[in-house]
Protein backbone atom coordinates (compact mmCIF):
# COMPACT_ATOMS: atom_id res chain seq x y z
CA UNK A 1 0.00 0.00 0.00
CA UNK A 2 1.33 3.59 -0.49
CA UNK A 3 1.89 6.46 1.86
CA UNK A 4 -1.21 8.72 2.25
CA UNK A 5 -0.63 12.04 0.80
CA UNK A 6 -1.68 14.93 2.84
CA UNK A 7 -5.72 15.66 2.07
CA UNK A 8 -7.03 18.40 2.54
CA UNK A 9 -10.35 19.46 2.88
CA UNK A 10 -10.64 20.61 -1.09
CA UNK A 11 -9.14 17.34 -2.27
CA UNK A 12 -11.06 15.30 0.08
CA UNK A 13 -13.13 12.47 -1.91
CA UNK A 14 -14.92 9.41 -1.14
CA UNK A 15 -11.85 7.26 -2.30
CA UNK A 16 -9.25 9.48 -0.25
CA UNK A 17 -11.34 9.55 2.64
CA UNK A 18 -10.86 5.54 3.20
CA UNK A 19 -6.97 6.58 4.18
CA UNK A 20 -7.77 8.88 6.64
CA UNK A 21 -8.59 8.19 10.51
CA UNK A 22 -10.68 9.43 13.26
CA UNK A 23 -8.28 12.48 14.08
CA UNK A 24 -7.66 13.43 10.59
CA UNK A 25 -11.57 13.67 10.30
CA UNK A 26 -11.99 16.31 13.34
CA UNK A 27 -8.77 17.97 11.86
CA UNK A 28 -10.56 18.59 8.84
CA UNK A 29 -14.27 19.76 10.29
CA UNK A 30 -12.16 21.81 12.07
CA UNK A 31 -10.53 23.24 9.34
CA UNK A 32 -14.06 24.03 8.22
CA UNK A 33 -15.43 25.24 11.11
CA UNK A 34 -12.94 28.14 11.20
CA UNK A 35 -13.21 29.20 7.18
CA UNK A 36 -16.38 31.04 6.28
CA UNK A 37 -16.46 29.85 2.77
CA UNK A 38 -16.14 26.41 3.78
CA UNK A 39 -18.49 26.21 6.44
CA UNK A 40 -20.87 26.84 3.72
CA UNK A 41 -20.09 23.57 2.37
CA UNK A 42 -20.43 21.73 4.98
CA UNK A 43 -23.44 19.46 4.49
CA UNK A 44 -21.15 18.19 1.37
CA UNK A 45 -18.07 17.28 3.34
CA UNK A 46 -19.98 15.64 5.84
CA UNK A 47 -21.76 13.82 3.07
CA UNK A 48 -18.32 12.26 1.99
CA UNK A 49 -17.02 11.10 5.17
CA UNK A 50 -19.86 9.36 6.64
CA UNK A 51 -19.38 6.91 3.54
CA UNK A 52 -16.52 5.71 5.74
CA UNK A 53 -17.33 7.15 8.89
CA UNK A 54 -20.36 6.74 11.37
CA UNK A 55 -20.76 10.37 12.47
CA UNK A 56 -23.14 10.81 15.78
CA UNK A 57 -23.40 14.02 17.70
CA UNK A 58 -23.34 13.47 21.74
CA UNK A 59 -26.59 16.07 22.81
CA UNK A 60 -26.28 14.76 26.51
CA UNK A 61 -22.48 15.80 27.47
CA UNK A 62 -22.16 13.51 30.04
CA UNK A 63 -19.14 11.75 31.24
CA UNK A 64 -20.72 8.33 31.09
CA UNK A 65 -22.33 9.01 27.62
CA UNK A 66 -19.11 9.74 26.88
CA UNK A 67 -17.68 6.40 27.89
CA UNK A 68 -20.03 4.27 26.07
CA UNK A 69 -19.47 5.71 22.89
CA UNK A 70 -16.02 5.19 23.55
CA UNK A 71 -16.30 1.66 24.50
CA UNK A 72 -18.31 1.10 21.20
CA UNK A 73 -15.04 2.53 19.76
CA UNK A 74 -16.10 6.30 18.47
CA UNK A 75 -13.60 8.89 19.45
CA UNK A 76 -14.71 11.60 20.67
CA UNK A 77 -13.98 15.61 19.98
CA UNK A 78 -14.99 19.06 20.27
CA UNK A 79 -15.87 21.18 16.87
CA UNK A 80 -14.89 24.65 17.38
CA UNK A 81 -15.24 26.70 20.17
CA UNK A 82 -17.47 25.08 23.50
CA UNK A 83 -19.43 28.85 23.85
CA UNK A 84 -20.67 28.52 20.41
CA UNK A 85 -22.72 25.62 21.32
CA UNK A 86 -21.30 23.24 19.31
CA UNK A 87 -22.11 19.41 20.28
CA UNK A 88 -19.50 17.50 21.03
CA UNK A 89 -18.92 14.88 18.11
CA UNK A 90 -18.15 10.81 17.75
CA UNK A 91 -16.85 9.49 15.07
CA UNK A 92 -15.47 6.18 14.59
CA UNK A 93 -14.07 4.51 10.85
CA UNK A 94 -16.36 1.51 9.46
CA UNK A 95 -14.65 -1.70 9.46
CA UNK A 96 -14.42 -3.81 6.43
CA UNK A 97 -15.20 -7.17 7.66
CA UNK A 98 -17.85 -8.73 5.31
CA UNK A 99 -17.27 -9.27 1.36
CA UNK A 100 -20.72 -6.69 0.77
CA UNK A 101 -18.61 -3.58 2.95
CA UNK A 102 -16.18 -3.66 0.16
CA UNK A 103 -16.58 -0.75 -2.75
CA UNK A 104 -14.89 0.83 -5.23
CA UNK A 105 -14.14 3.82 -3.49
CA UNK A 106 -12.64 1.29 -0.42
CA UNK A 107 -11.20 -1.67 -2.25
CA UNK A 108 -7.55 0.21 -3.39
CA UNK A 109 -7.13 1.06 0.31
CA UNK A 110 -6.98 -2.35 1.86
CA UNK A 111 -4.45 -4.79 1.44
CA UNK A 112 -4.23 -8.18 0.10
CA UNK A 113 -3.40 -10.26 3.36
CA UNK A 114 -6.81 -7.86 4.72
CA UNK A 115 -8.88 -9.20 1.89
CA UNK A 116 -7.95 -12.54 2.21
CA UNK A 117 -9.17 -12.37 5.85
CA UNK A 118 -12.37 -10.49 4.66
CA UNK A 119 -13.17 -13.48 1.95
CA UNK A 120 -12.04 -16.17 4.28
CA UNK A 121 -14.67 -14.56 7.41
CA UNK A 122 -17.68 -14.74 4.59
CA UNK A 123 -16.64 -17.90 2.27
CA UNK A 124 -17.48 -21.96 2.22
CA UNK A 125 -18.96 -22.00 -1.69
CA UNK A 126 -15.45 -19.87 -2.90
CA UNK A 127 -15.05 -17.66 -5.56
CA UNK A 128 -17.40 -18.27 -7.84
CA UNK A 129 -20.08 -18.23 -4.77
CA UNK A 130 -19.23 -14.72 -5.06
CA UNK A 131 -22.20 -12.20 -6.97
CA UNK A 132 -20.38 -10.81 -10.15
CA UNK A 133 -20.97 -7.30 -8.57
CA UNK A 134 -18.60 -8.17 -5.49
CA UNK A 135 -15.84 -10.20 -7.82
CA UNK A 136 -16.05 -6.99 -10.38
CA UNK A 137 -15.39 -4.61 -7.04
CA UNK A 138 -12.87 -6.83 -6.00
CA UNK A 139 -11.35 -7.39 -9.40
CA UNK A 140 -11.07 -3.71 -9.65
CA UNK A 141 -8.46 -3.56 -7.07
CA UNK A 142 -6.29 -7.32 -6.61
CA UNK A 143 -5.33 -9.62 -9.83
CA UNK A 144 -7.44 -12.55 -8.63
CA UNK A 145 -6.63 -16.23 -9.89
CA UNK A 146 -7.84 -19.54 -8.63
CA UNK A 147 -7.27 -23.30 -9.10
CA UNK A 148 -8.84 -26.60 -7.59
CA UNK A 149 -6.14 -29.09 -7.17
CA UNK A 150 -6.47 -32.57 -4.91
CA UNK A 151 -5.14 -31.44 -1.80
CA UNK A 152 -1.79 -33.30 -1.89
CA UNK A 153 -0.97 -32.23 -5.44
CA UNK A 154 -1.40 -28.07 -4.34
CA UNK A 155 1.53 -27.55 -2.67
CA UNK A 156 4.04 -29.43 -5.50
CA UNK A 157 7.16 -28.13 -5.35
CA UNK A 158 7.63 -25.87 -8.50
CA UNK A 159 3.84 -26.07 -9.23
CA UNK A 160 1.23 -23.36 -9.61
CA UNK A 161 1.05 -22.46 -5.60
CA UNK A 162 4.97 -21.88 -5.52
CA UNK A 163 4.86 -19.81 -8.30
CA UNK A 164 1.96 -17.70 -7.41
CA UNK A 165 3.47 -17.41 -3.53
CA UNK A 166 7.06 -16.51 -4.92
CA UNK A 167 5.34 -13.98 -6.88
CA UNK A 168 3.80 -11.82 -4.28
CA UNK A 169 0.16 -13.14 -4.45
CA UNK A 170 -1.43 -13.87 -0.88
CA UNK A 171 -3.62 -16.94 -0.69
CA UNK A 172 -6.95 -18.78 0.85
CA UNK A 173 -7.07 -22.43 0.75
CA UNK A 174 -10.71 -23.71 0.72
CA UNK A 175 -11.18 -27.12 1.58
CA UNK A 176 -13.38 -29.61 -0.89
CA UNK A 177 -13.22 -32.88 0.24
CA UNK A 178 -10.06 -34.86 -1.04
CA UNK A 179 -10.11 -31.32 -3.57
CA UNK A 180 -8.65 -27.53 -2.33
CA UNK A 181 -9.81 -24.56 -3.68
CA UNK A 182 -7.01 -22.18 -3.88
CA UNK A 183 -7.77 -18.23 -3.91
CA UNK A 184 -4.44 -15.92 -5.14
CA UNK A 185 -4.83 -12.07 -4.58
CA UNK A 186 -1.81 -9.59 -5.34
CA UNK A 187 -2.93 -5.45 -5.22
CA UNK A 188 -2.99 -4.27 -8.85
CA UNK A 189 -0.37 -1.42 -8.80
CA UNK A 190 -2.04 2.20 -9.28
CA UNK A 191 -2.22 3.37 -12.91
CA UNK A 192 -0.62 6.11 -14.31
CA UNK A 193 -2.36 8.60 -15.35
CA UNK A 194 -0.71 10.53 -18.93
CA UNK A 195 0.13 14.43 -18.54
CA UNK A 196 -2.32 16.24 -19.33
CA UNK A 197 -0.16 17.94 -22.77
CA UNK A 198 -0.28 14.31 -24.16
CA UNK A 199 -4.17 13.79 -23.34
CA UNK A 200 -4.75 17.08 -25.39
CA UNK A 201 -2.39 16.13 -28.25
CA UNK A 202 -3.81 12.56 -28.52
CA UNK A 203 -7.08 14.40 -29.17
CA UNK A 204 -6.60 16.79 -31.73
CA UNK A 205 -5.22 13.83 -33.16
CA UNK A 206 -8.20 11.90 -32.91
CA UNK A 207 -9.63 14.81 -34.07
CA UNK A 208 -7.69 15.02 -37.79
CA UNK A 209 -8.50 11.39 -38.28
CA UNK A 210 -12.24 12.14 -37.90
CA UNK A 211 -11.88 14.95 -40.26
CA UNK A 212 -9.68 12.84 -42.74
CA UNK A 213 -12.77 9.96 -42.50
CA UNK A 214 -15.23 12.51 -43.08
CA UNK A 215 -13.43 13.94 -46.54
CA UNK A 216 -13.20 10.54 -47.51
CA UNK A 217 -16.83 11.07 -49.59
CA UNK A 218 -17.97 7.97 -48.32
CA UNK A 219 -15.22 5.70 -49.93
CA UNK A 220 -14.79 2.30 -49.01
CA UNK A 221 -11.54 0.16 -48.64
CA UNK A 222 -12.40 -3.24 -50.15
CA UNK A 223 -12.00 -5.82 -47.62
CA UNK A 224 -9.95 -8.87 -49.08
CA UNK A 225 -12.44 -11.94 -47.88
CA UNK A 226 -9.65 -14.58 -48.42
CA UNK A 227 -7.49 -12.92 -45.74
CA UNK A 228 -10.22 -12.40 -43.28
CA UNK A 229 -11.26 -16.28 -43.53
CA UNK A 230 -7.83 -17.41 -43.49
CA UNK A 231 -7.23 -15.09 -39.68
CA UNK A 232 -10.27 -16.18 -38.40
CA UNK A 233 -9.20 -19.40 -38.96
CA UNK A 234 -5.61 -18.60 -37.62
CA UNK A 235 -7.73 -17.44 -34.27
CA UNK A 236 -9.40 -20.71 -33.65
CA UNK A 237 -6.02 -23.26 -33.65
CA UNK A 238 -6.04 -24.96 -31.03
CA UNK A 239 -2.13 -25.47 -29.26
CA UNK A 240 -2.15 -27.66 -26.67
CA UNK A 241 1.44 -26.41 -25.13
CA UNK A 242 -0.65 -23.33 -24.05
CA UNK A 243 -2.87 -25.36 -21.95
CA UNK A 244 -0.50 -24.86 -18.48
CA UNK A 245 -1.89 -25.57 -14.76
CA UNK A 246 -2.90 -21.84 -14.71
CA UNK A 247 -5.14 -22.00 -16.73
CA UNK A 248 -7.24 -25.01 -14.75
CA UNK A 249 -9.82 -23.02 -12.98
CA UNK A 250 -12.78 -24.83 -12.18
CA UNK A 251 -15.86 -24.51 -9.54
CA UNK A 252 -17.83 -27.72 -8.96
CA UNK A 253 -21.45 -27.58 -8.71
CA UNK A 254 -21.23 -31.31 -7.22
CA UNK A 255 -20.52 -32.23 -3.75
CA UNK A 256 -16.99 -33.25 -2.42
CA UNK A 257 -17.95 -36.66 -1.63
CA UNK A 258 -19.18 -37.21 -5.25
CA UNK A 259 -15.64 -36.02 -6.26
CA UNK A 260 -13.87 -38.34 -4.03
CA UNK A 261 -10.99 -39.72 -6.29
CA UNK A 262 -8.82 -42.20 -4.67
CA UNK A 263 -5.21 -41.41 -4.50
CA UNK A 264 -4.27 -44.28 -6.44
CA UNK A 265 -6.11 -42.76 -9.62
CA UNK A 266 -3.83 -40.33 -9.96
CA UNK A 267 -0.65 -40.41 -11.96
CA UNK A 268 2.27 -39.09 -10.49
CA UNK A 269 3.09 -38.11 -13.80
CA UNK A 270 0.19 -36.25 -14.19
CA UNK A 271 0.23 -32.15 -13.97
CA UNK A 272 -3.04 -30.60 -13.50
Amino acid sequence: MKDKKAITVKTLSKSNVWDLQENDIFRLLEAVEKDADLKENMRHYTDIIKTAFDIEEIKVDKPEIIKKYEDRGFKVSQIGKPEDNHPKLAIKKRPILRVTDLTYENIRHISASKLIEVLERNFGGGWESLSQSIQDVIESGFDISTTTLPKDRLHKPGGLYEKKVNDGFEVLEIPKGLWIEAIFAKEKPEAVAAPSFLAEEDSEKDEEANKDLENTDGEEEDIDDDNFKQDDDDDDTFDDEKLTEESYRTTYETSPDELNLEAEDISEDEDY
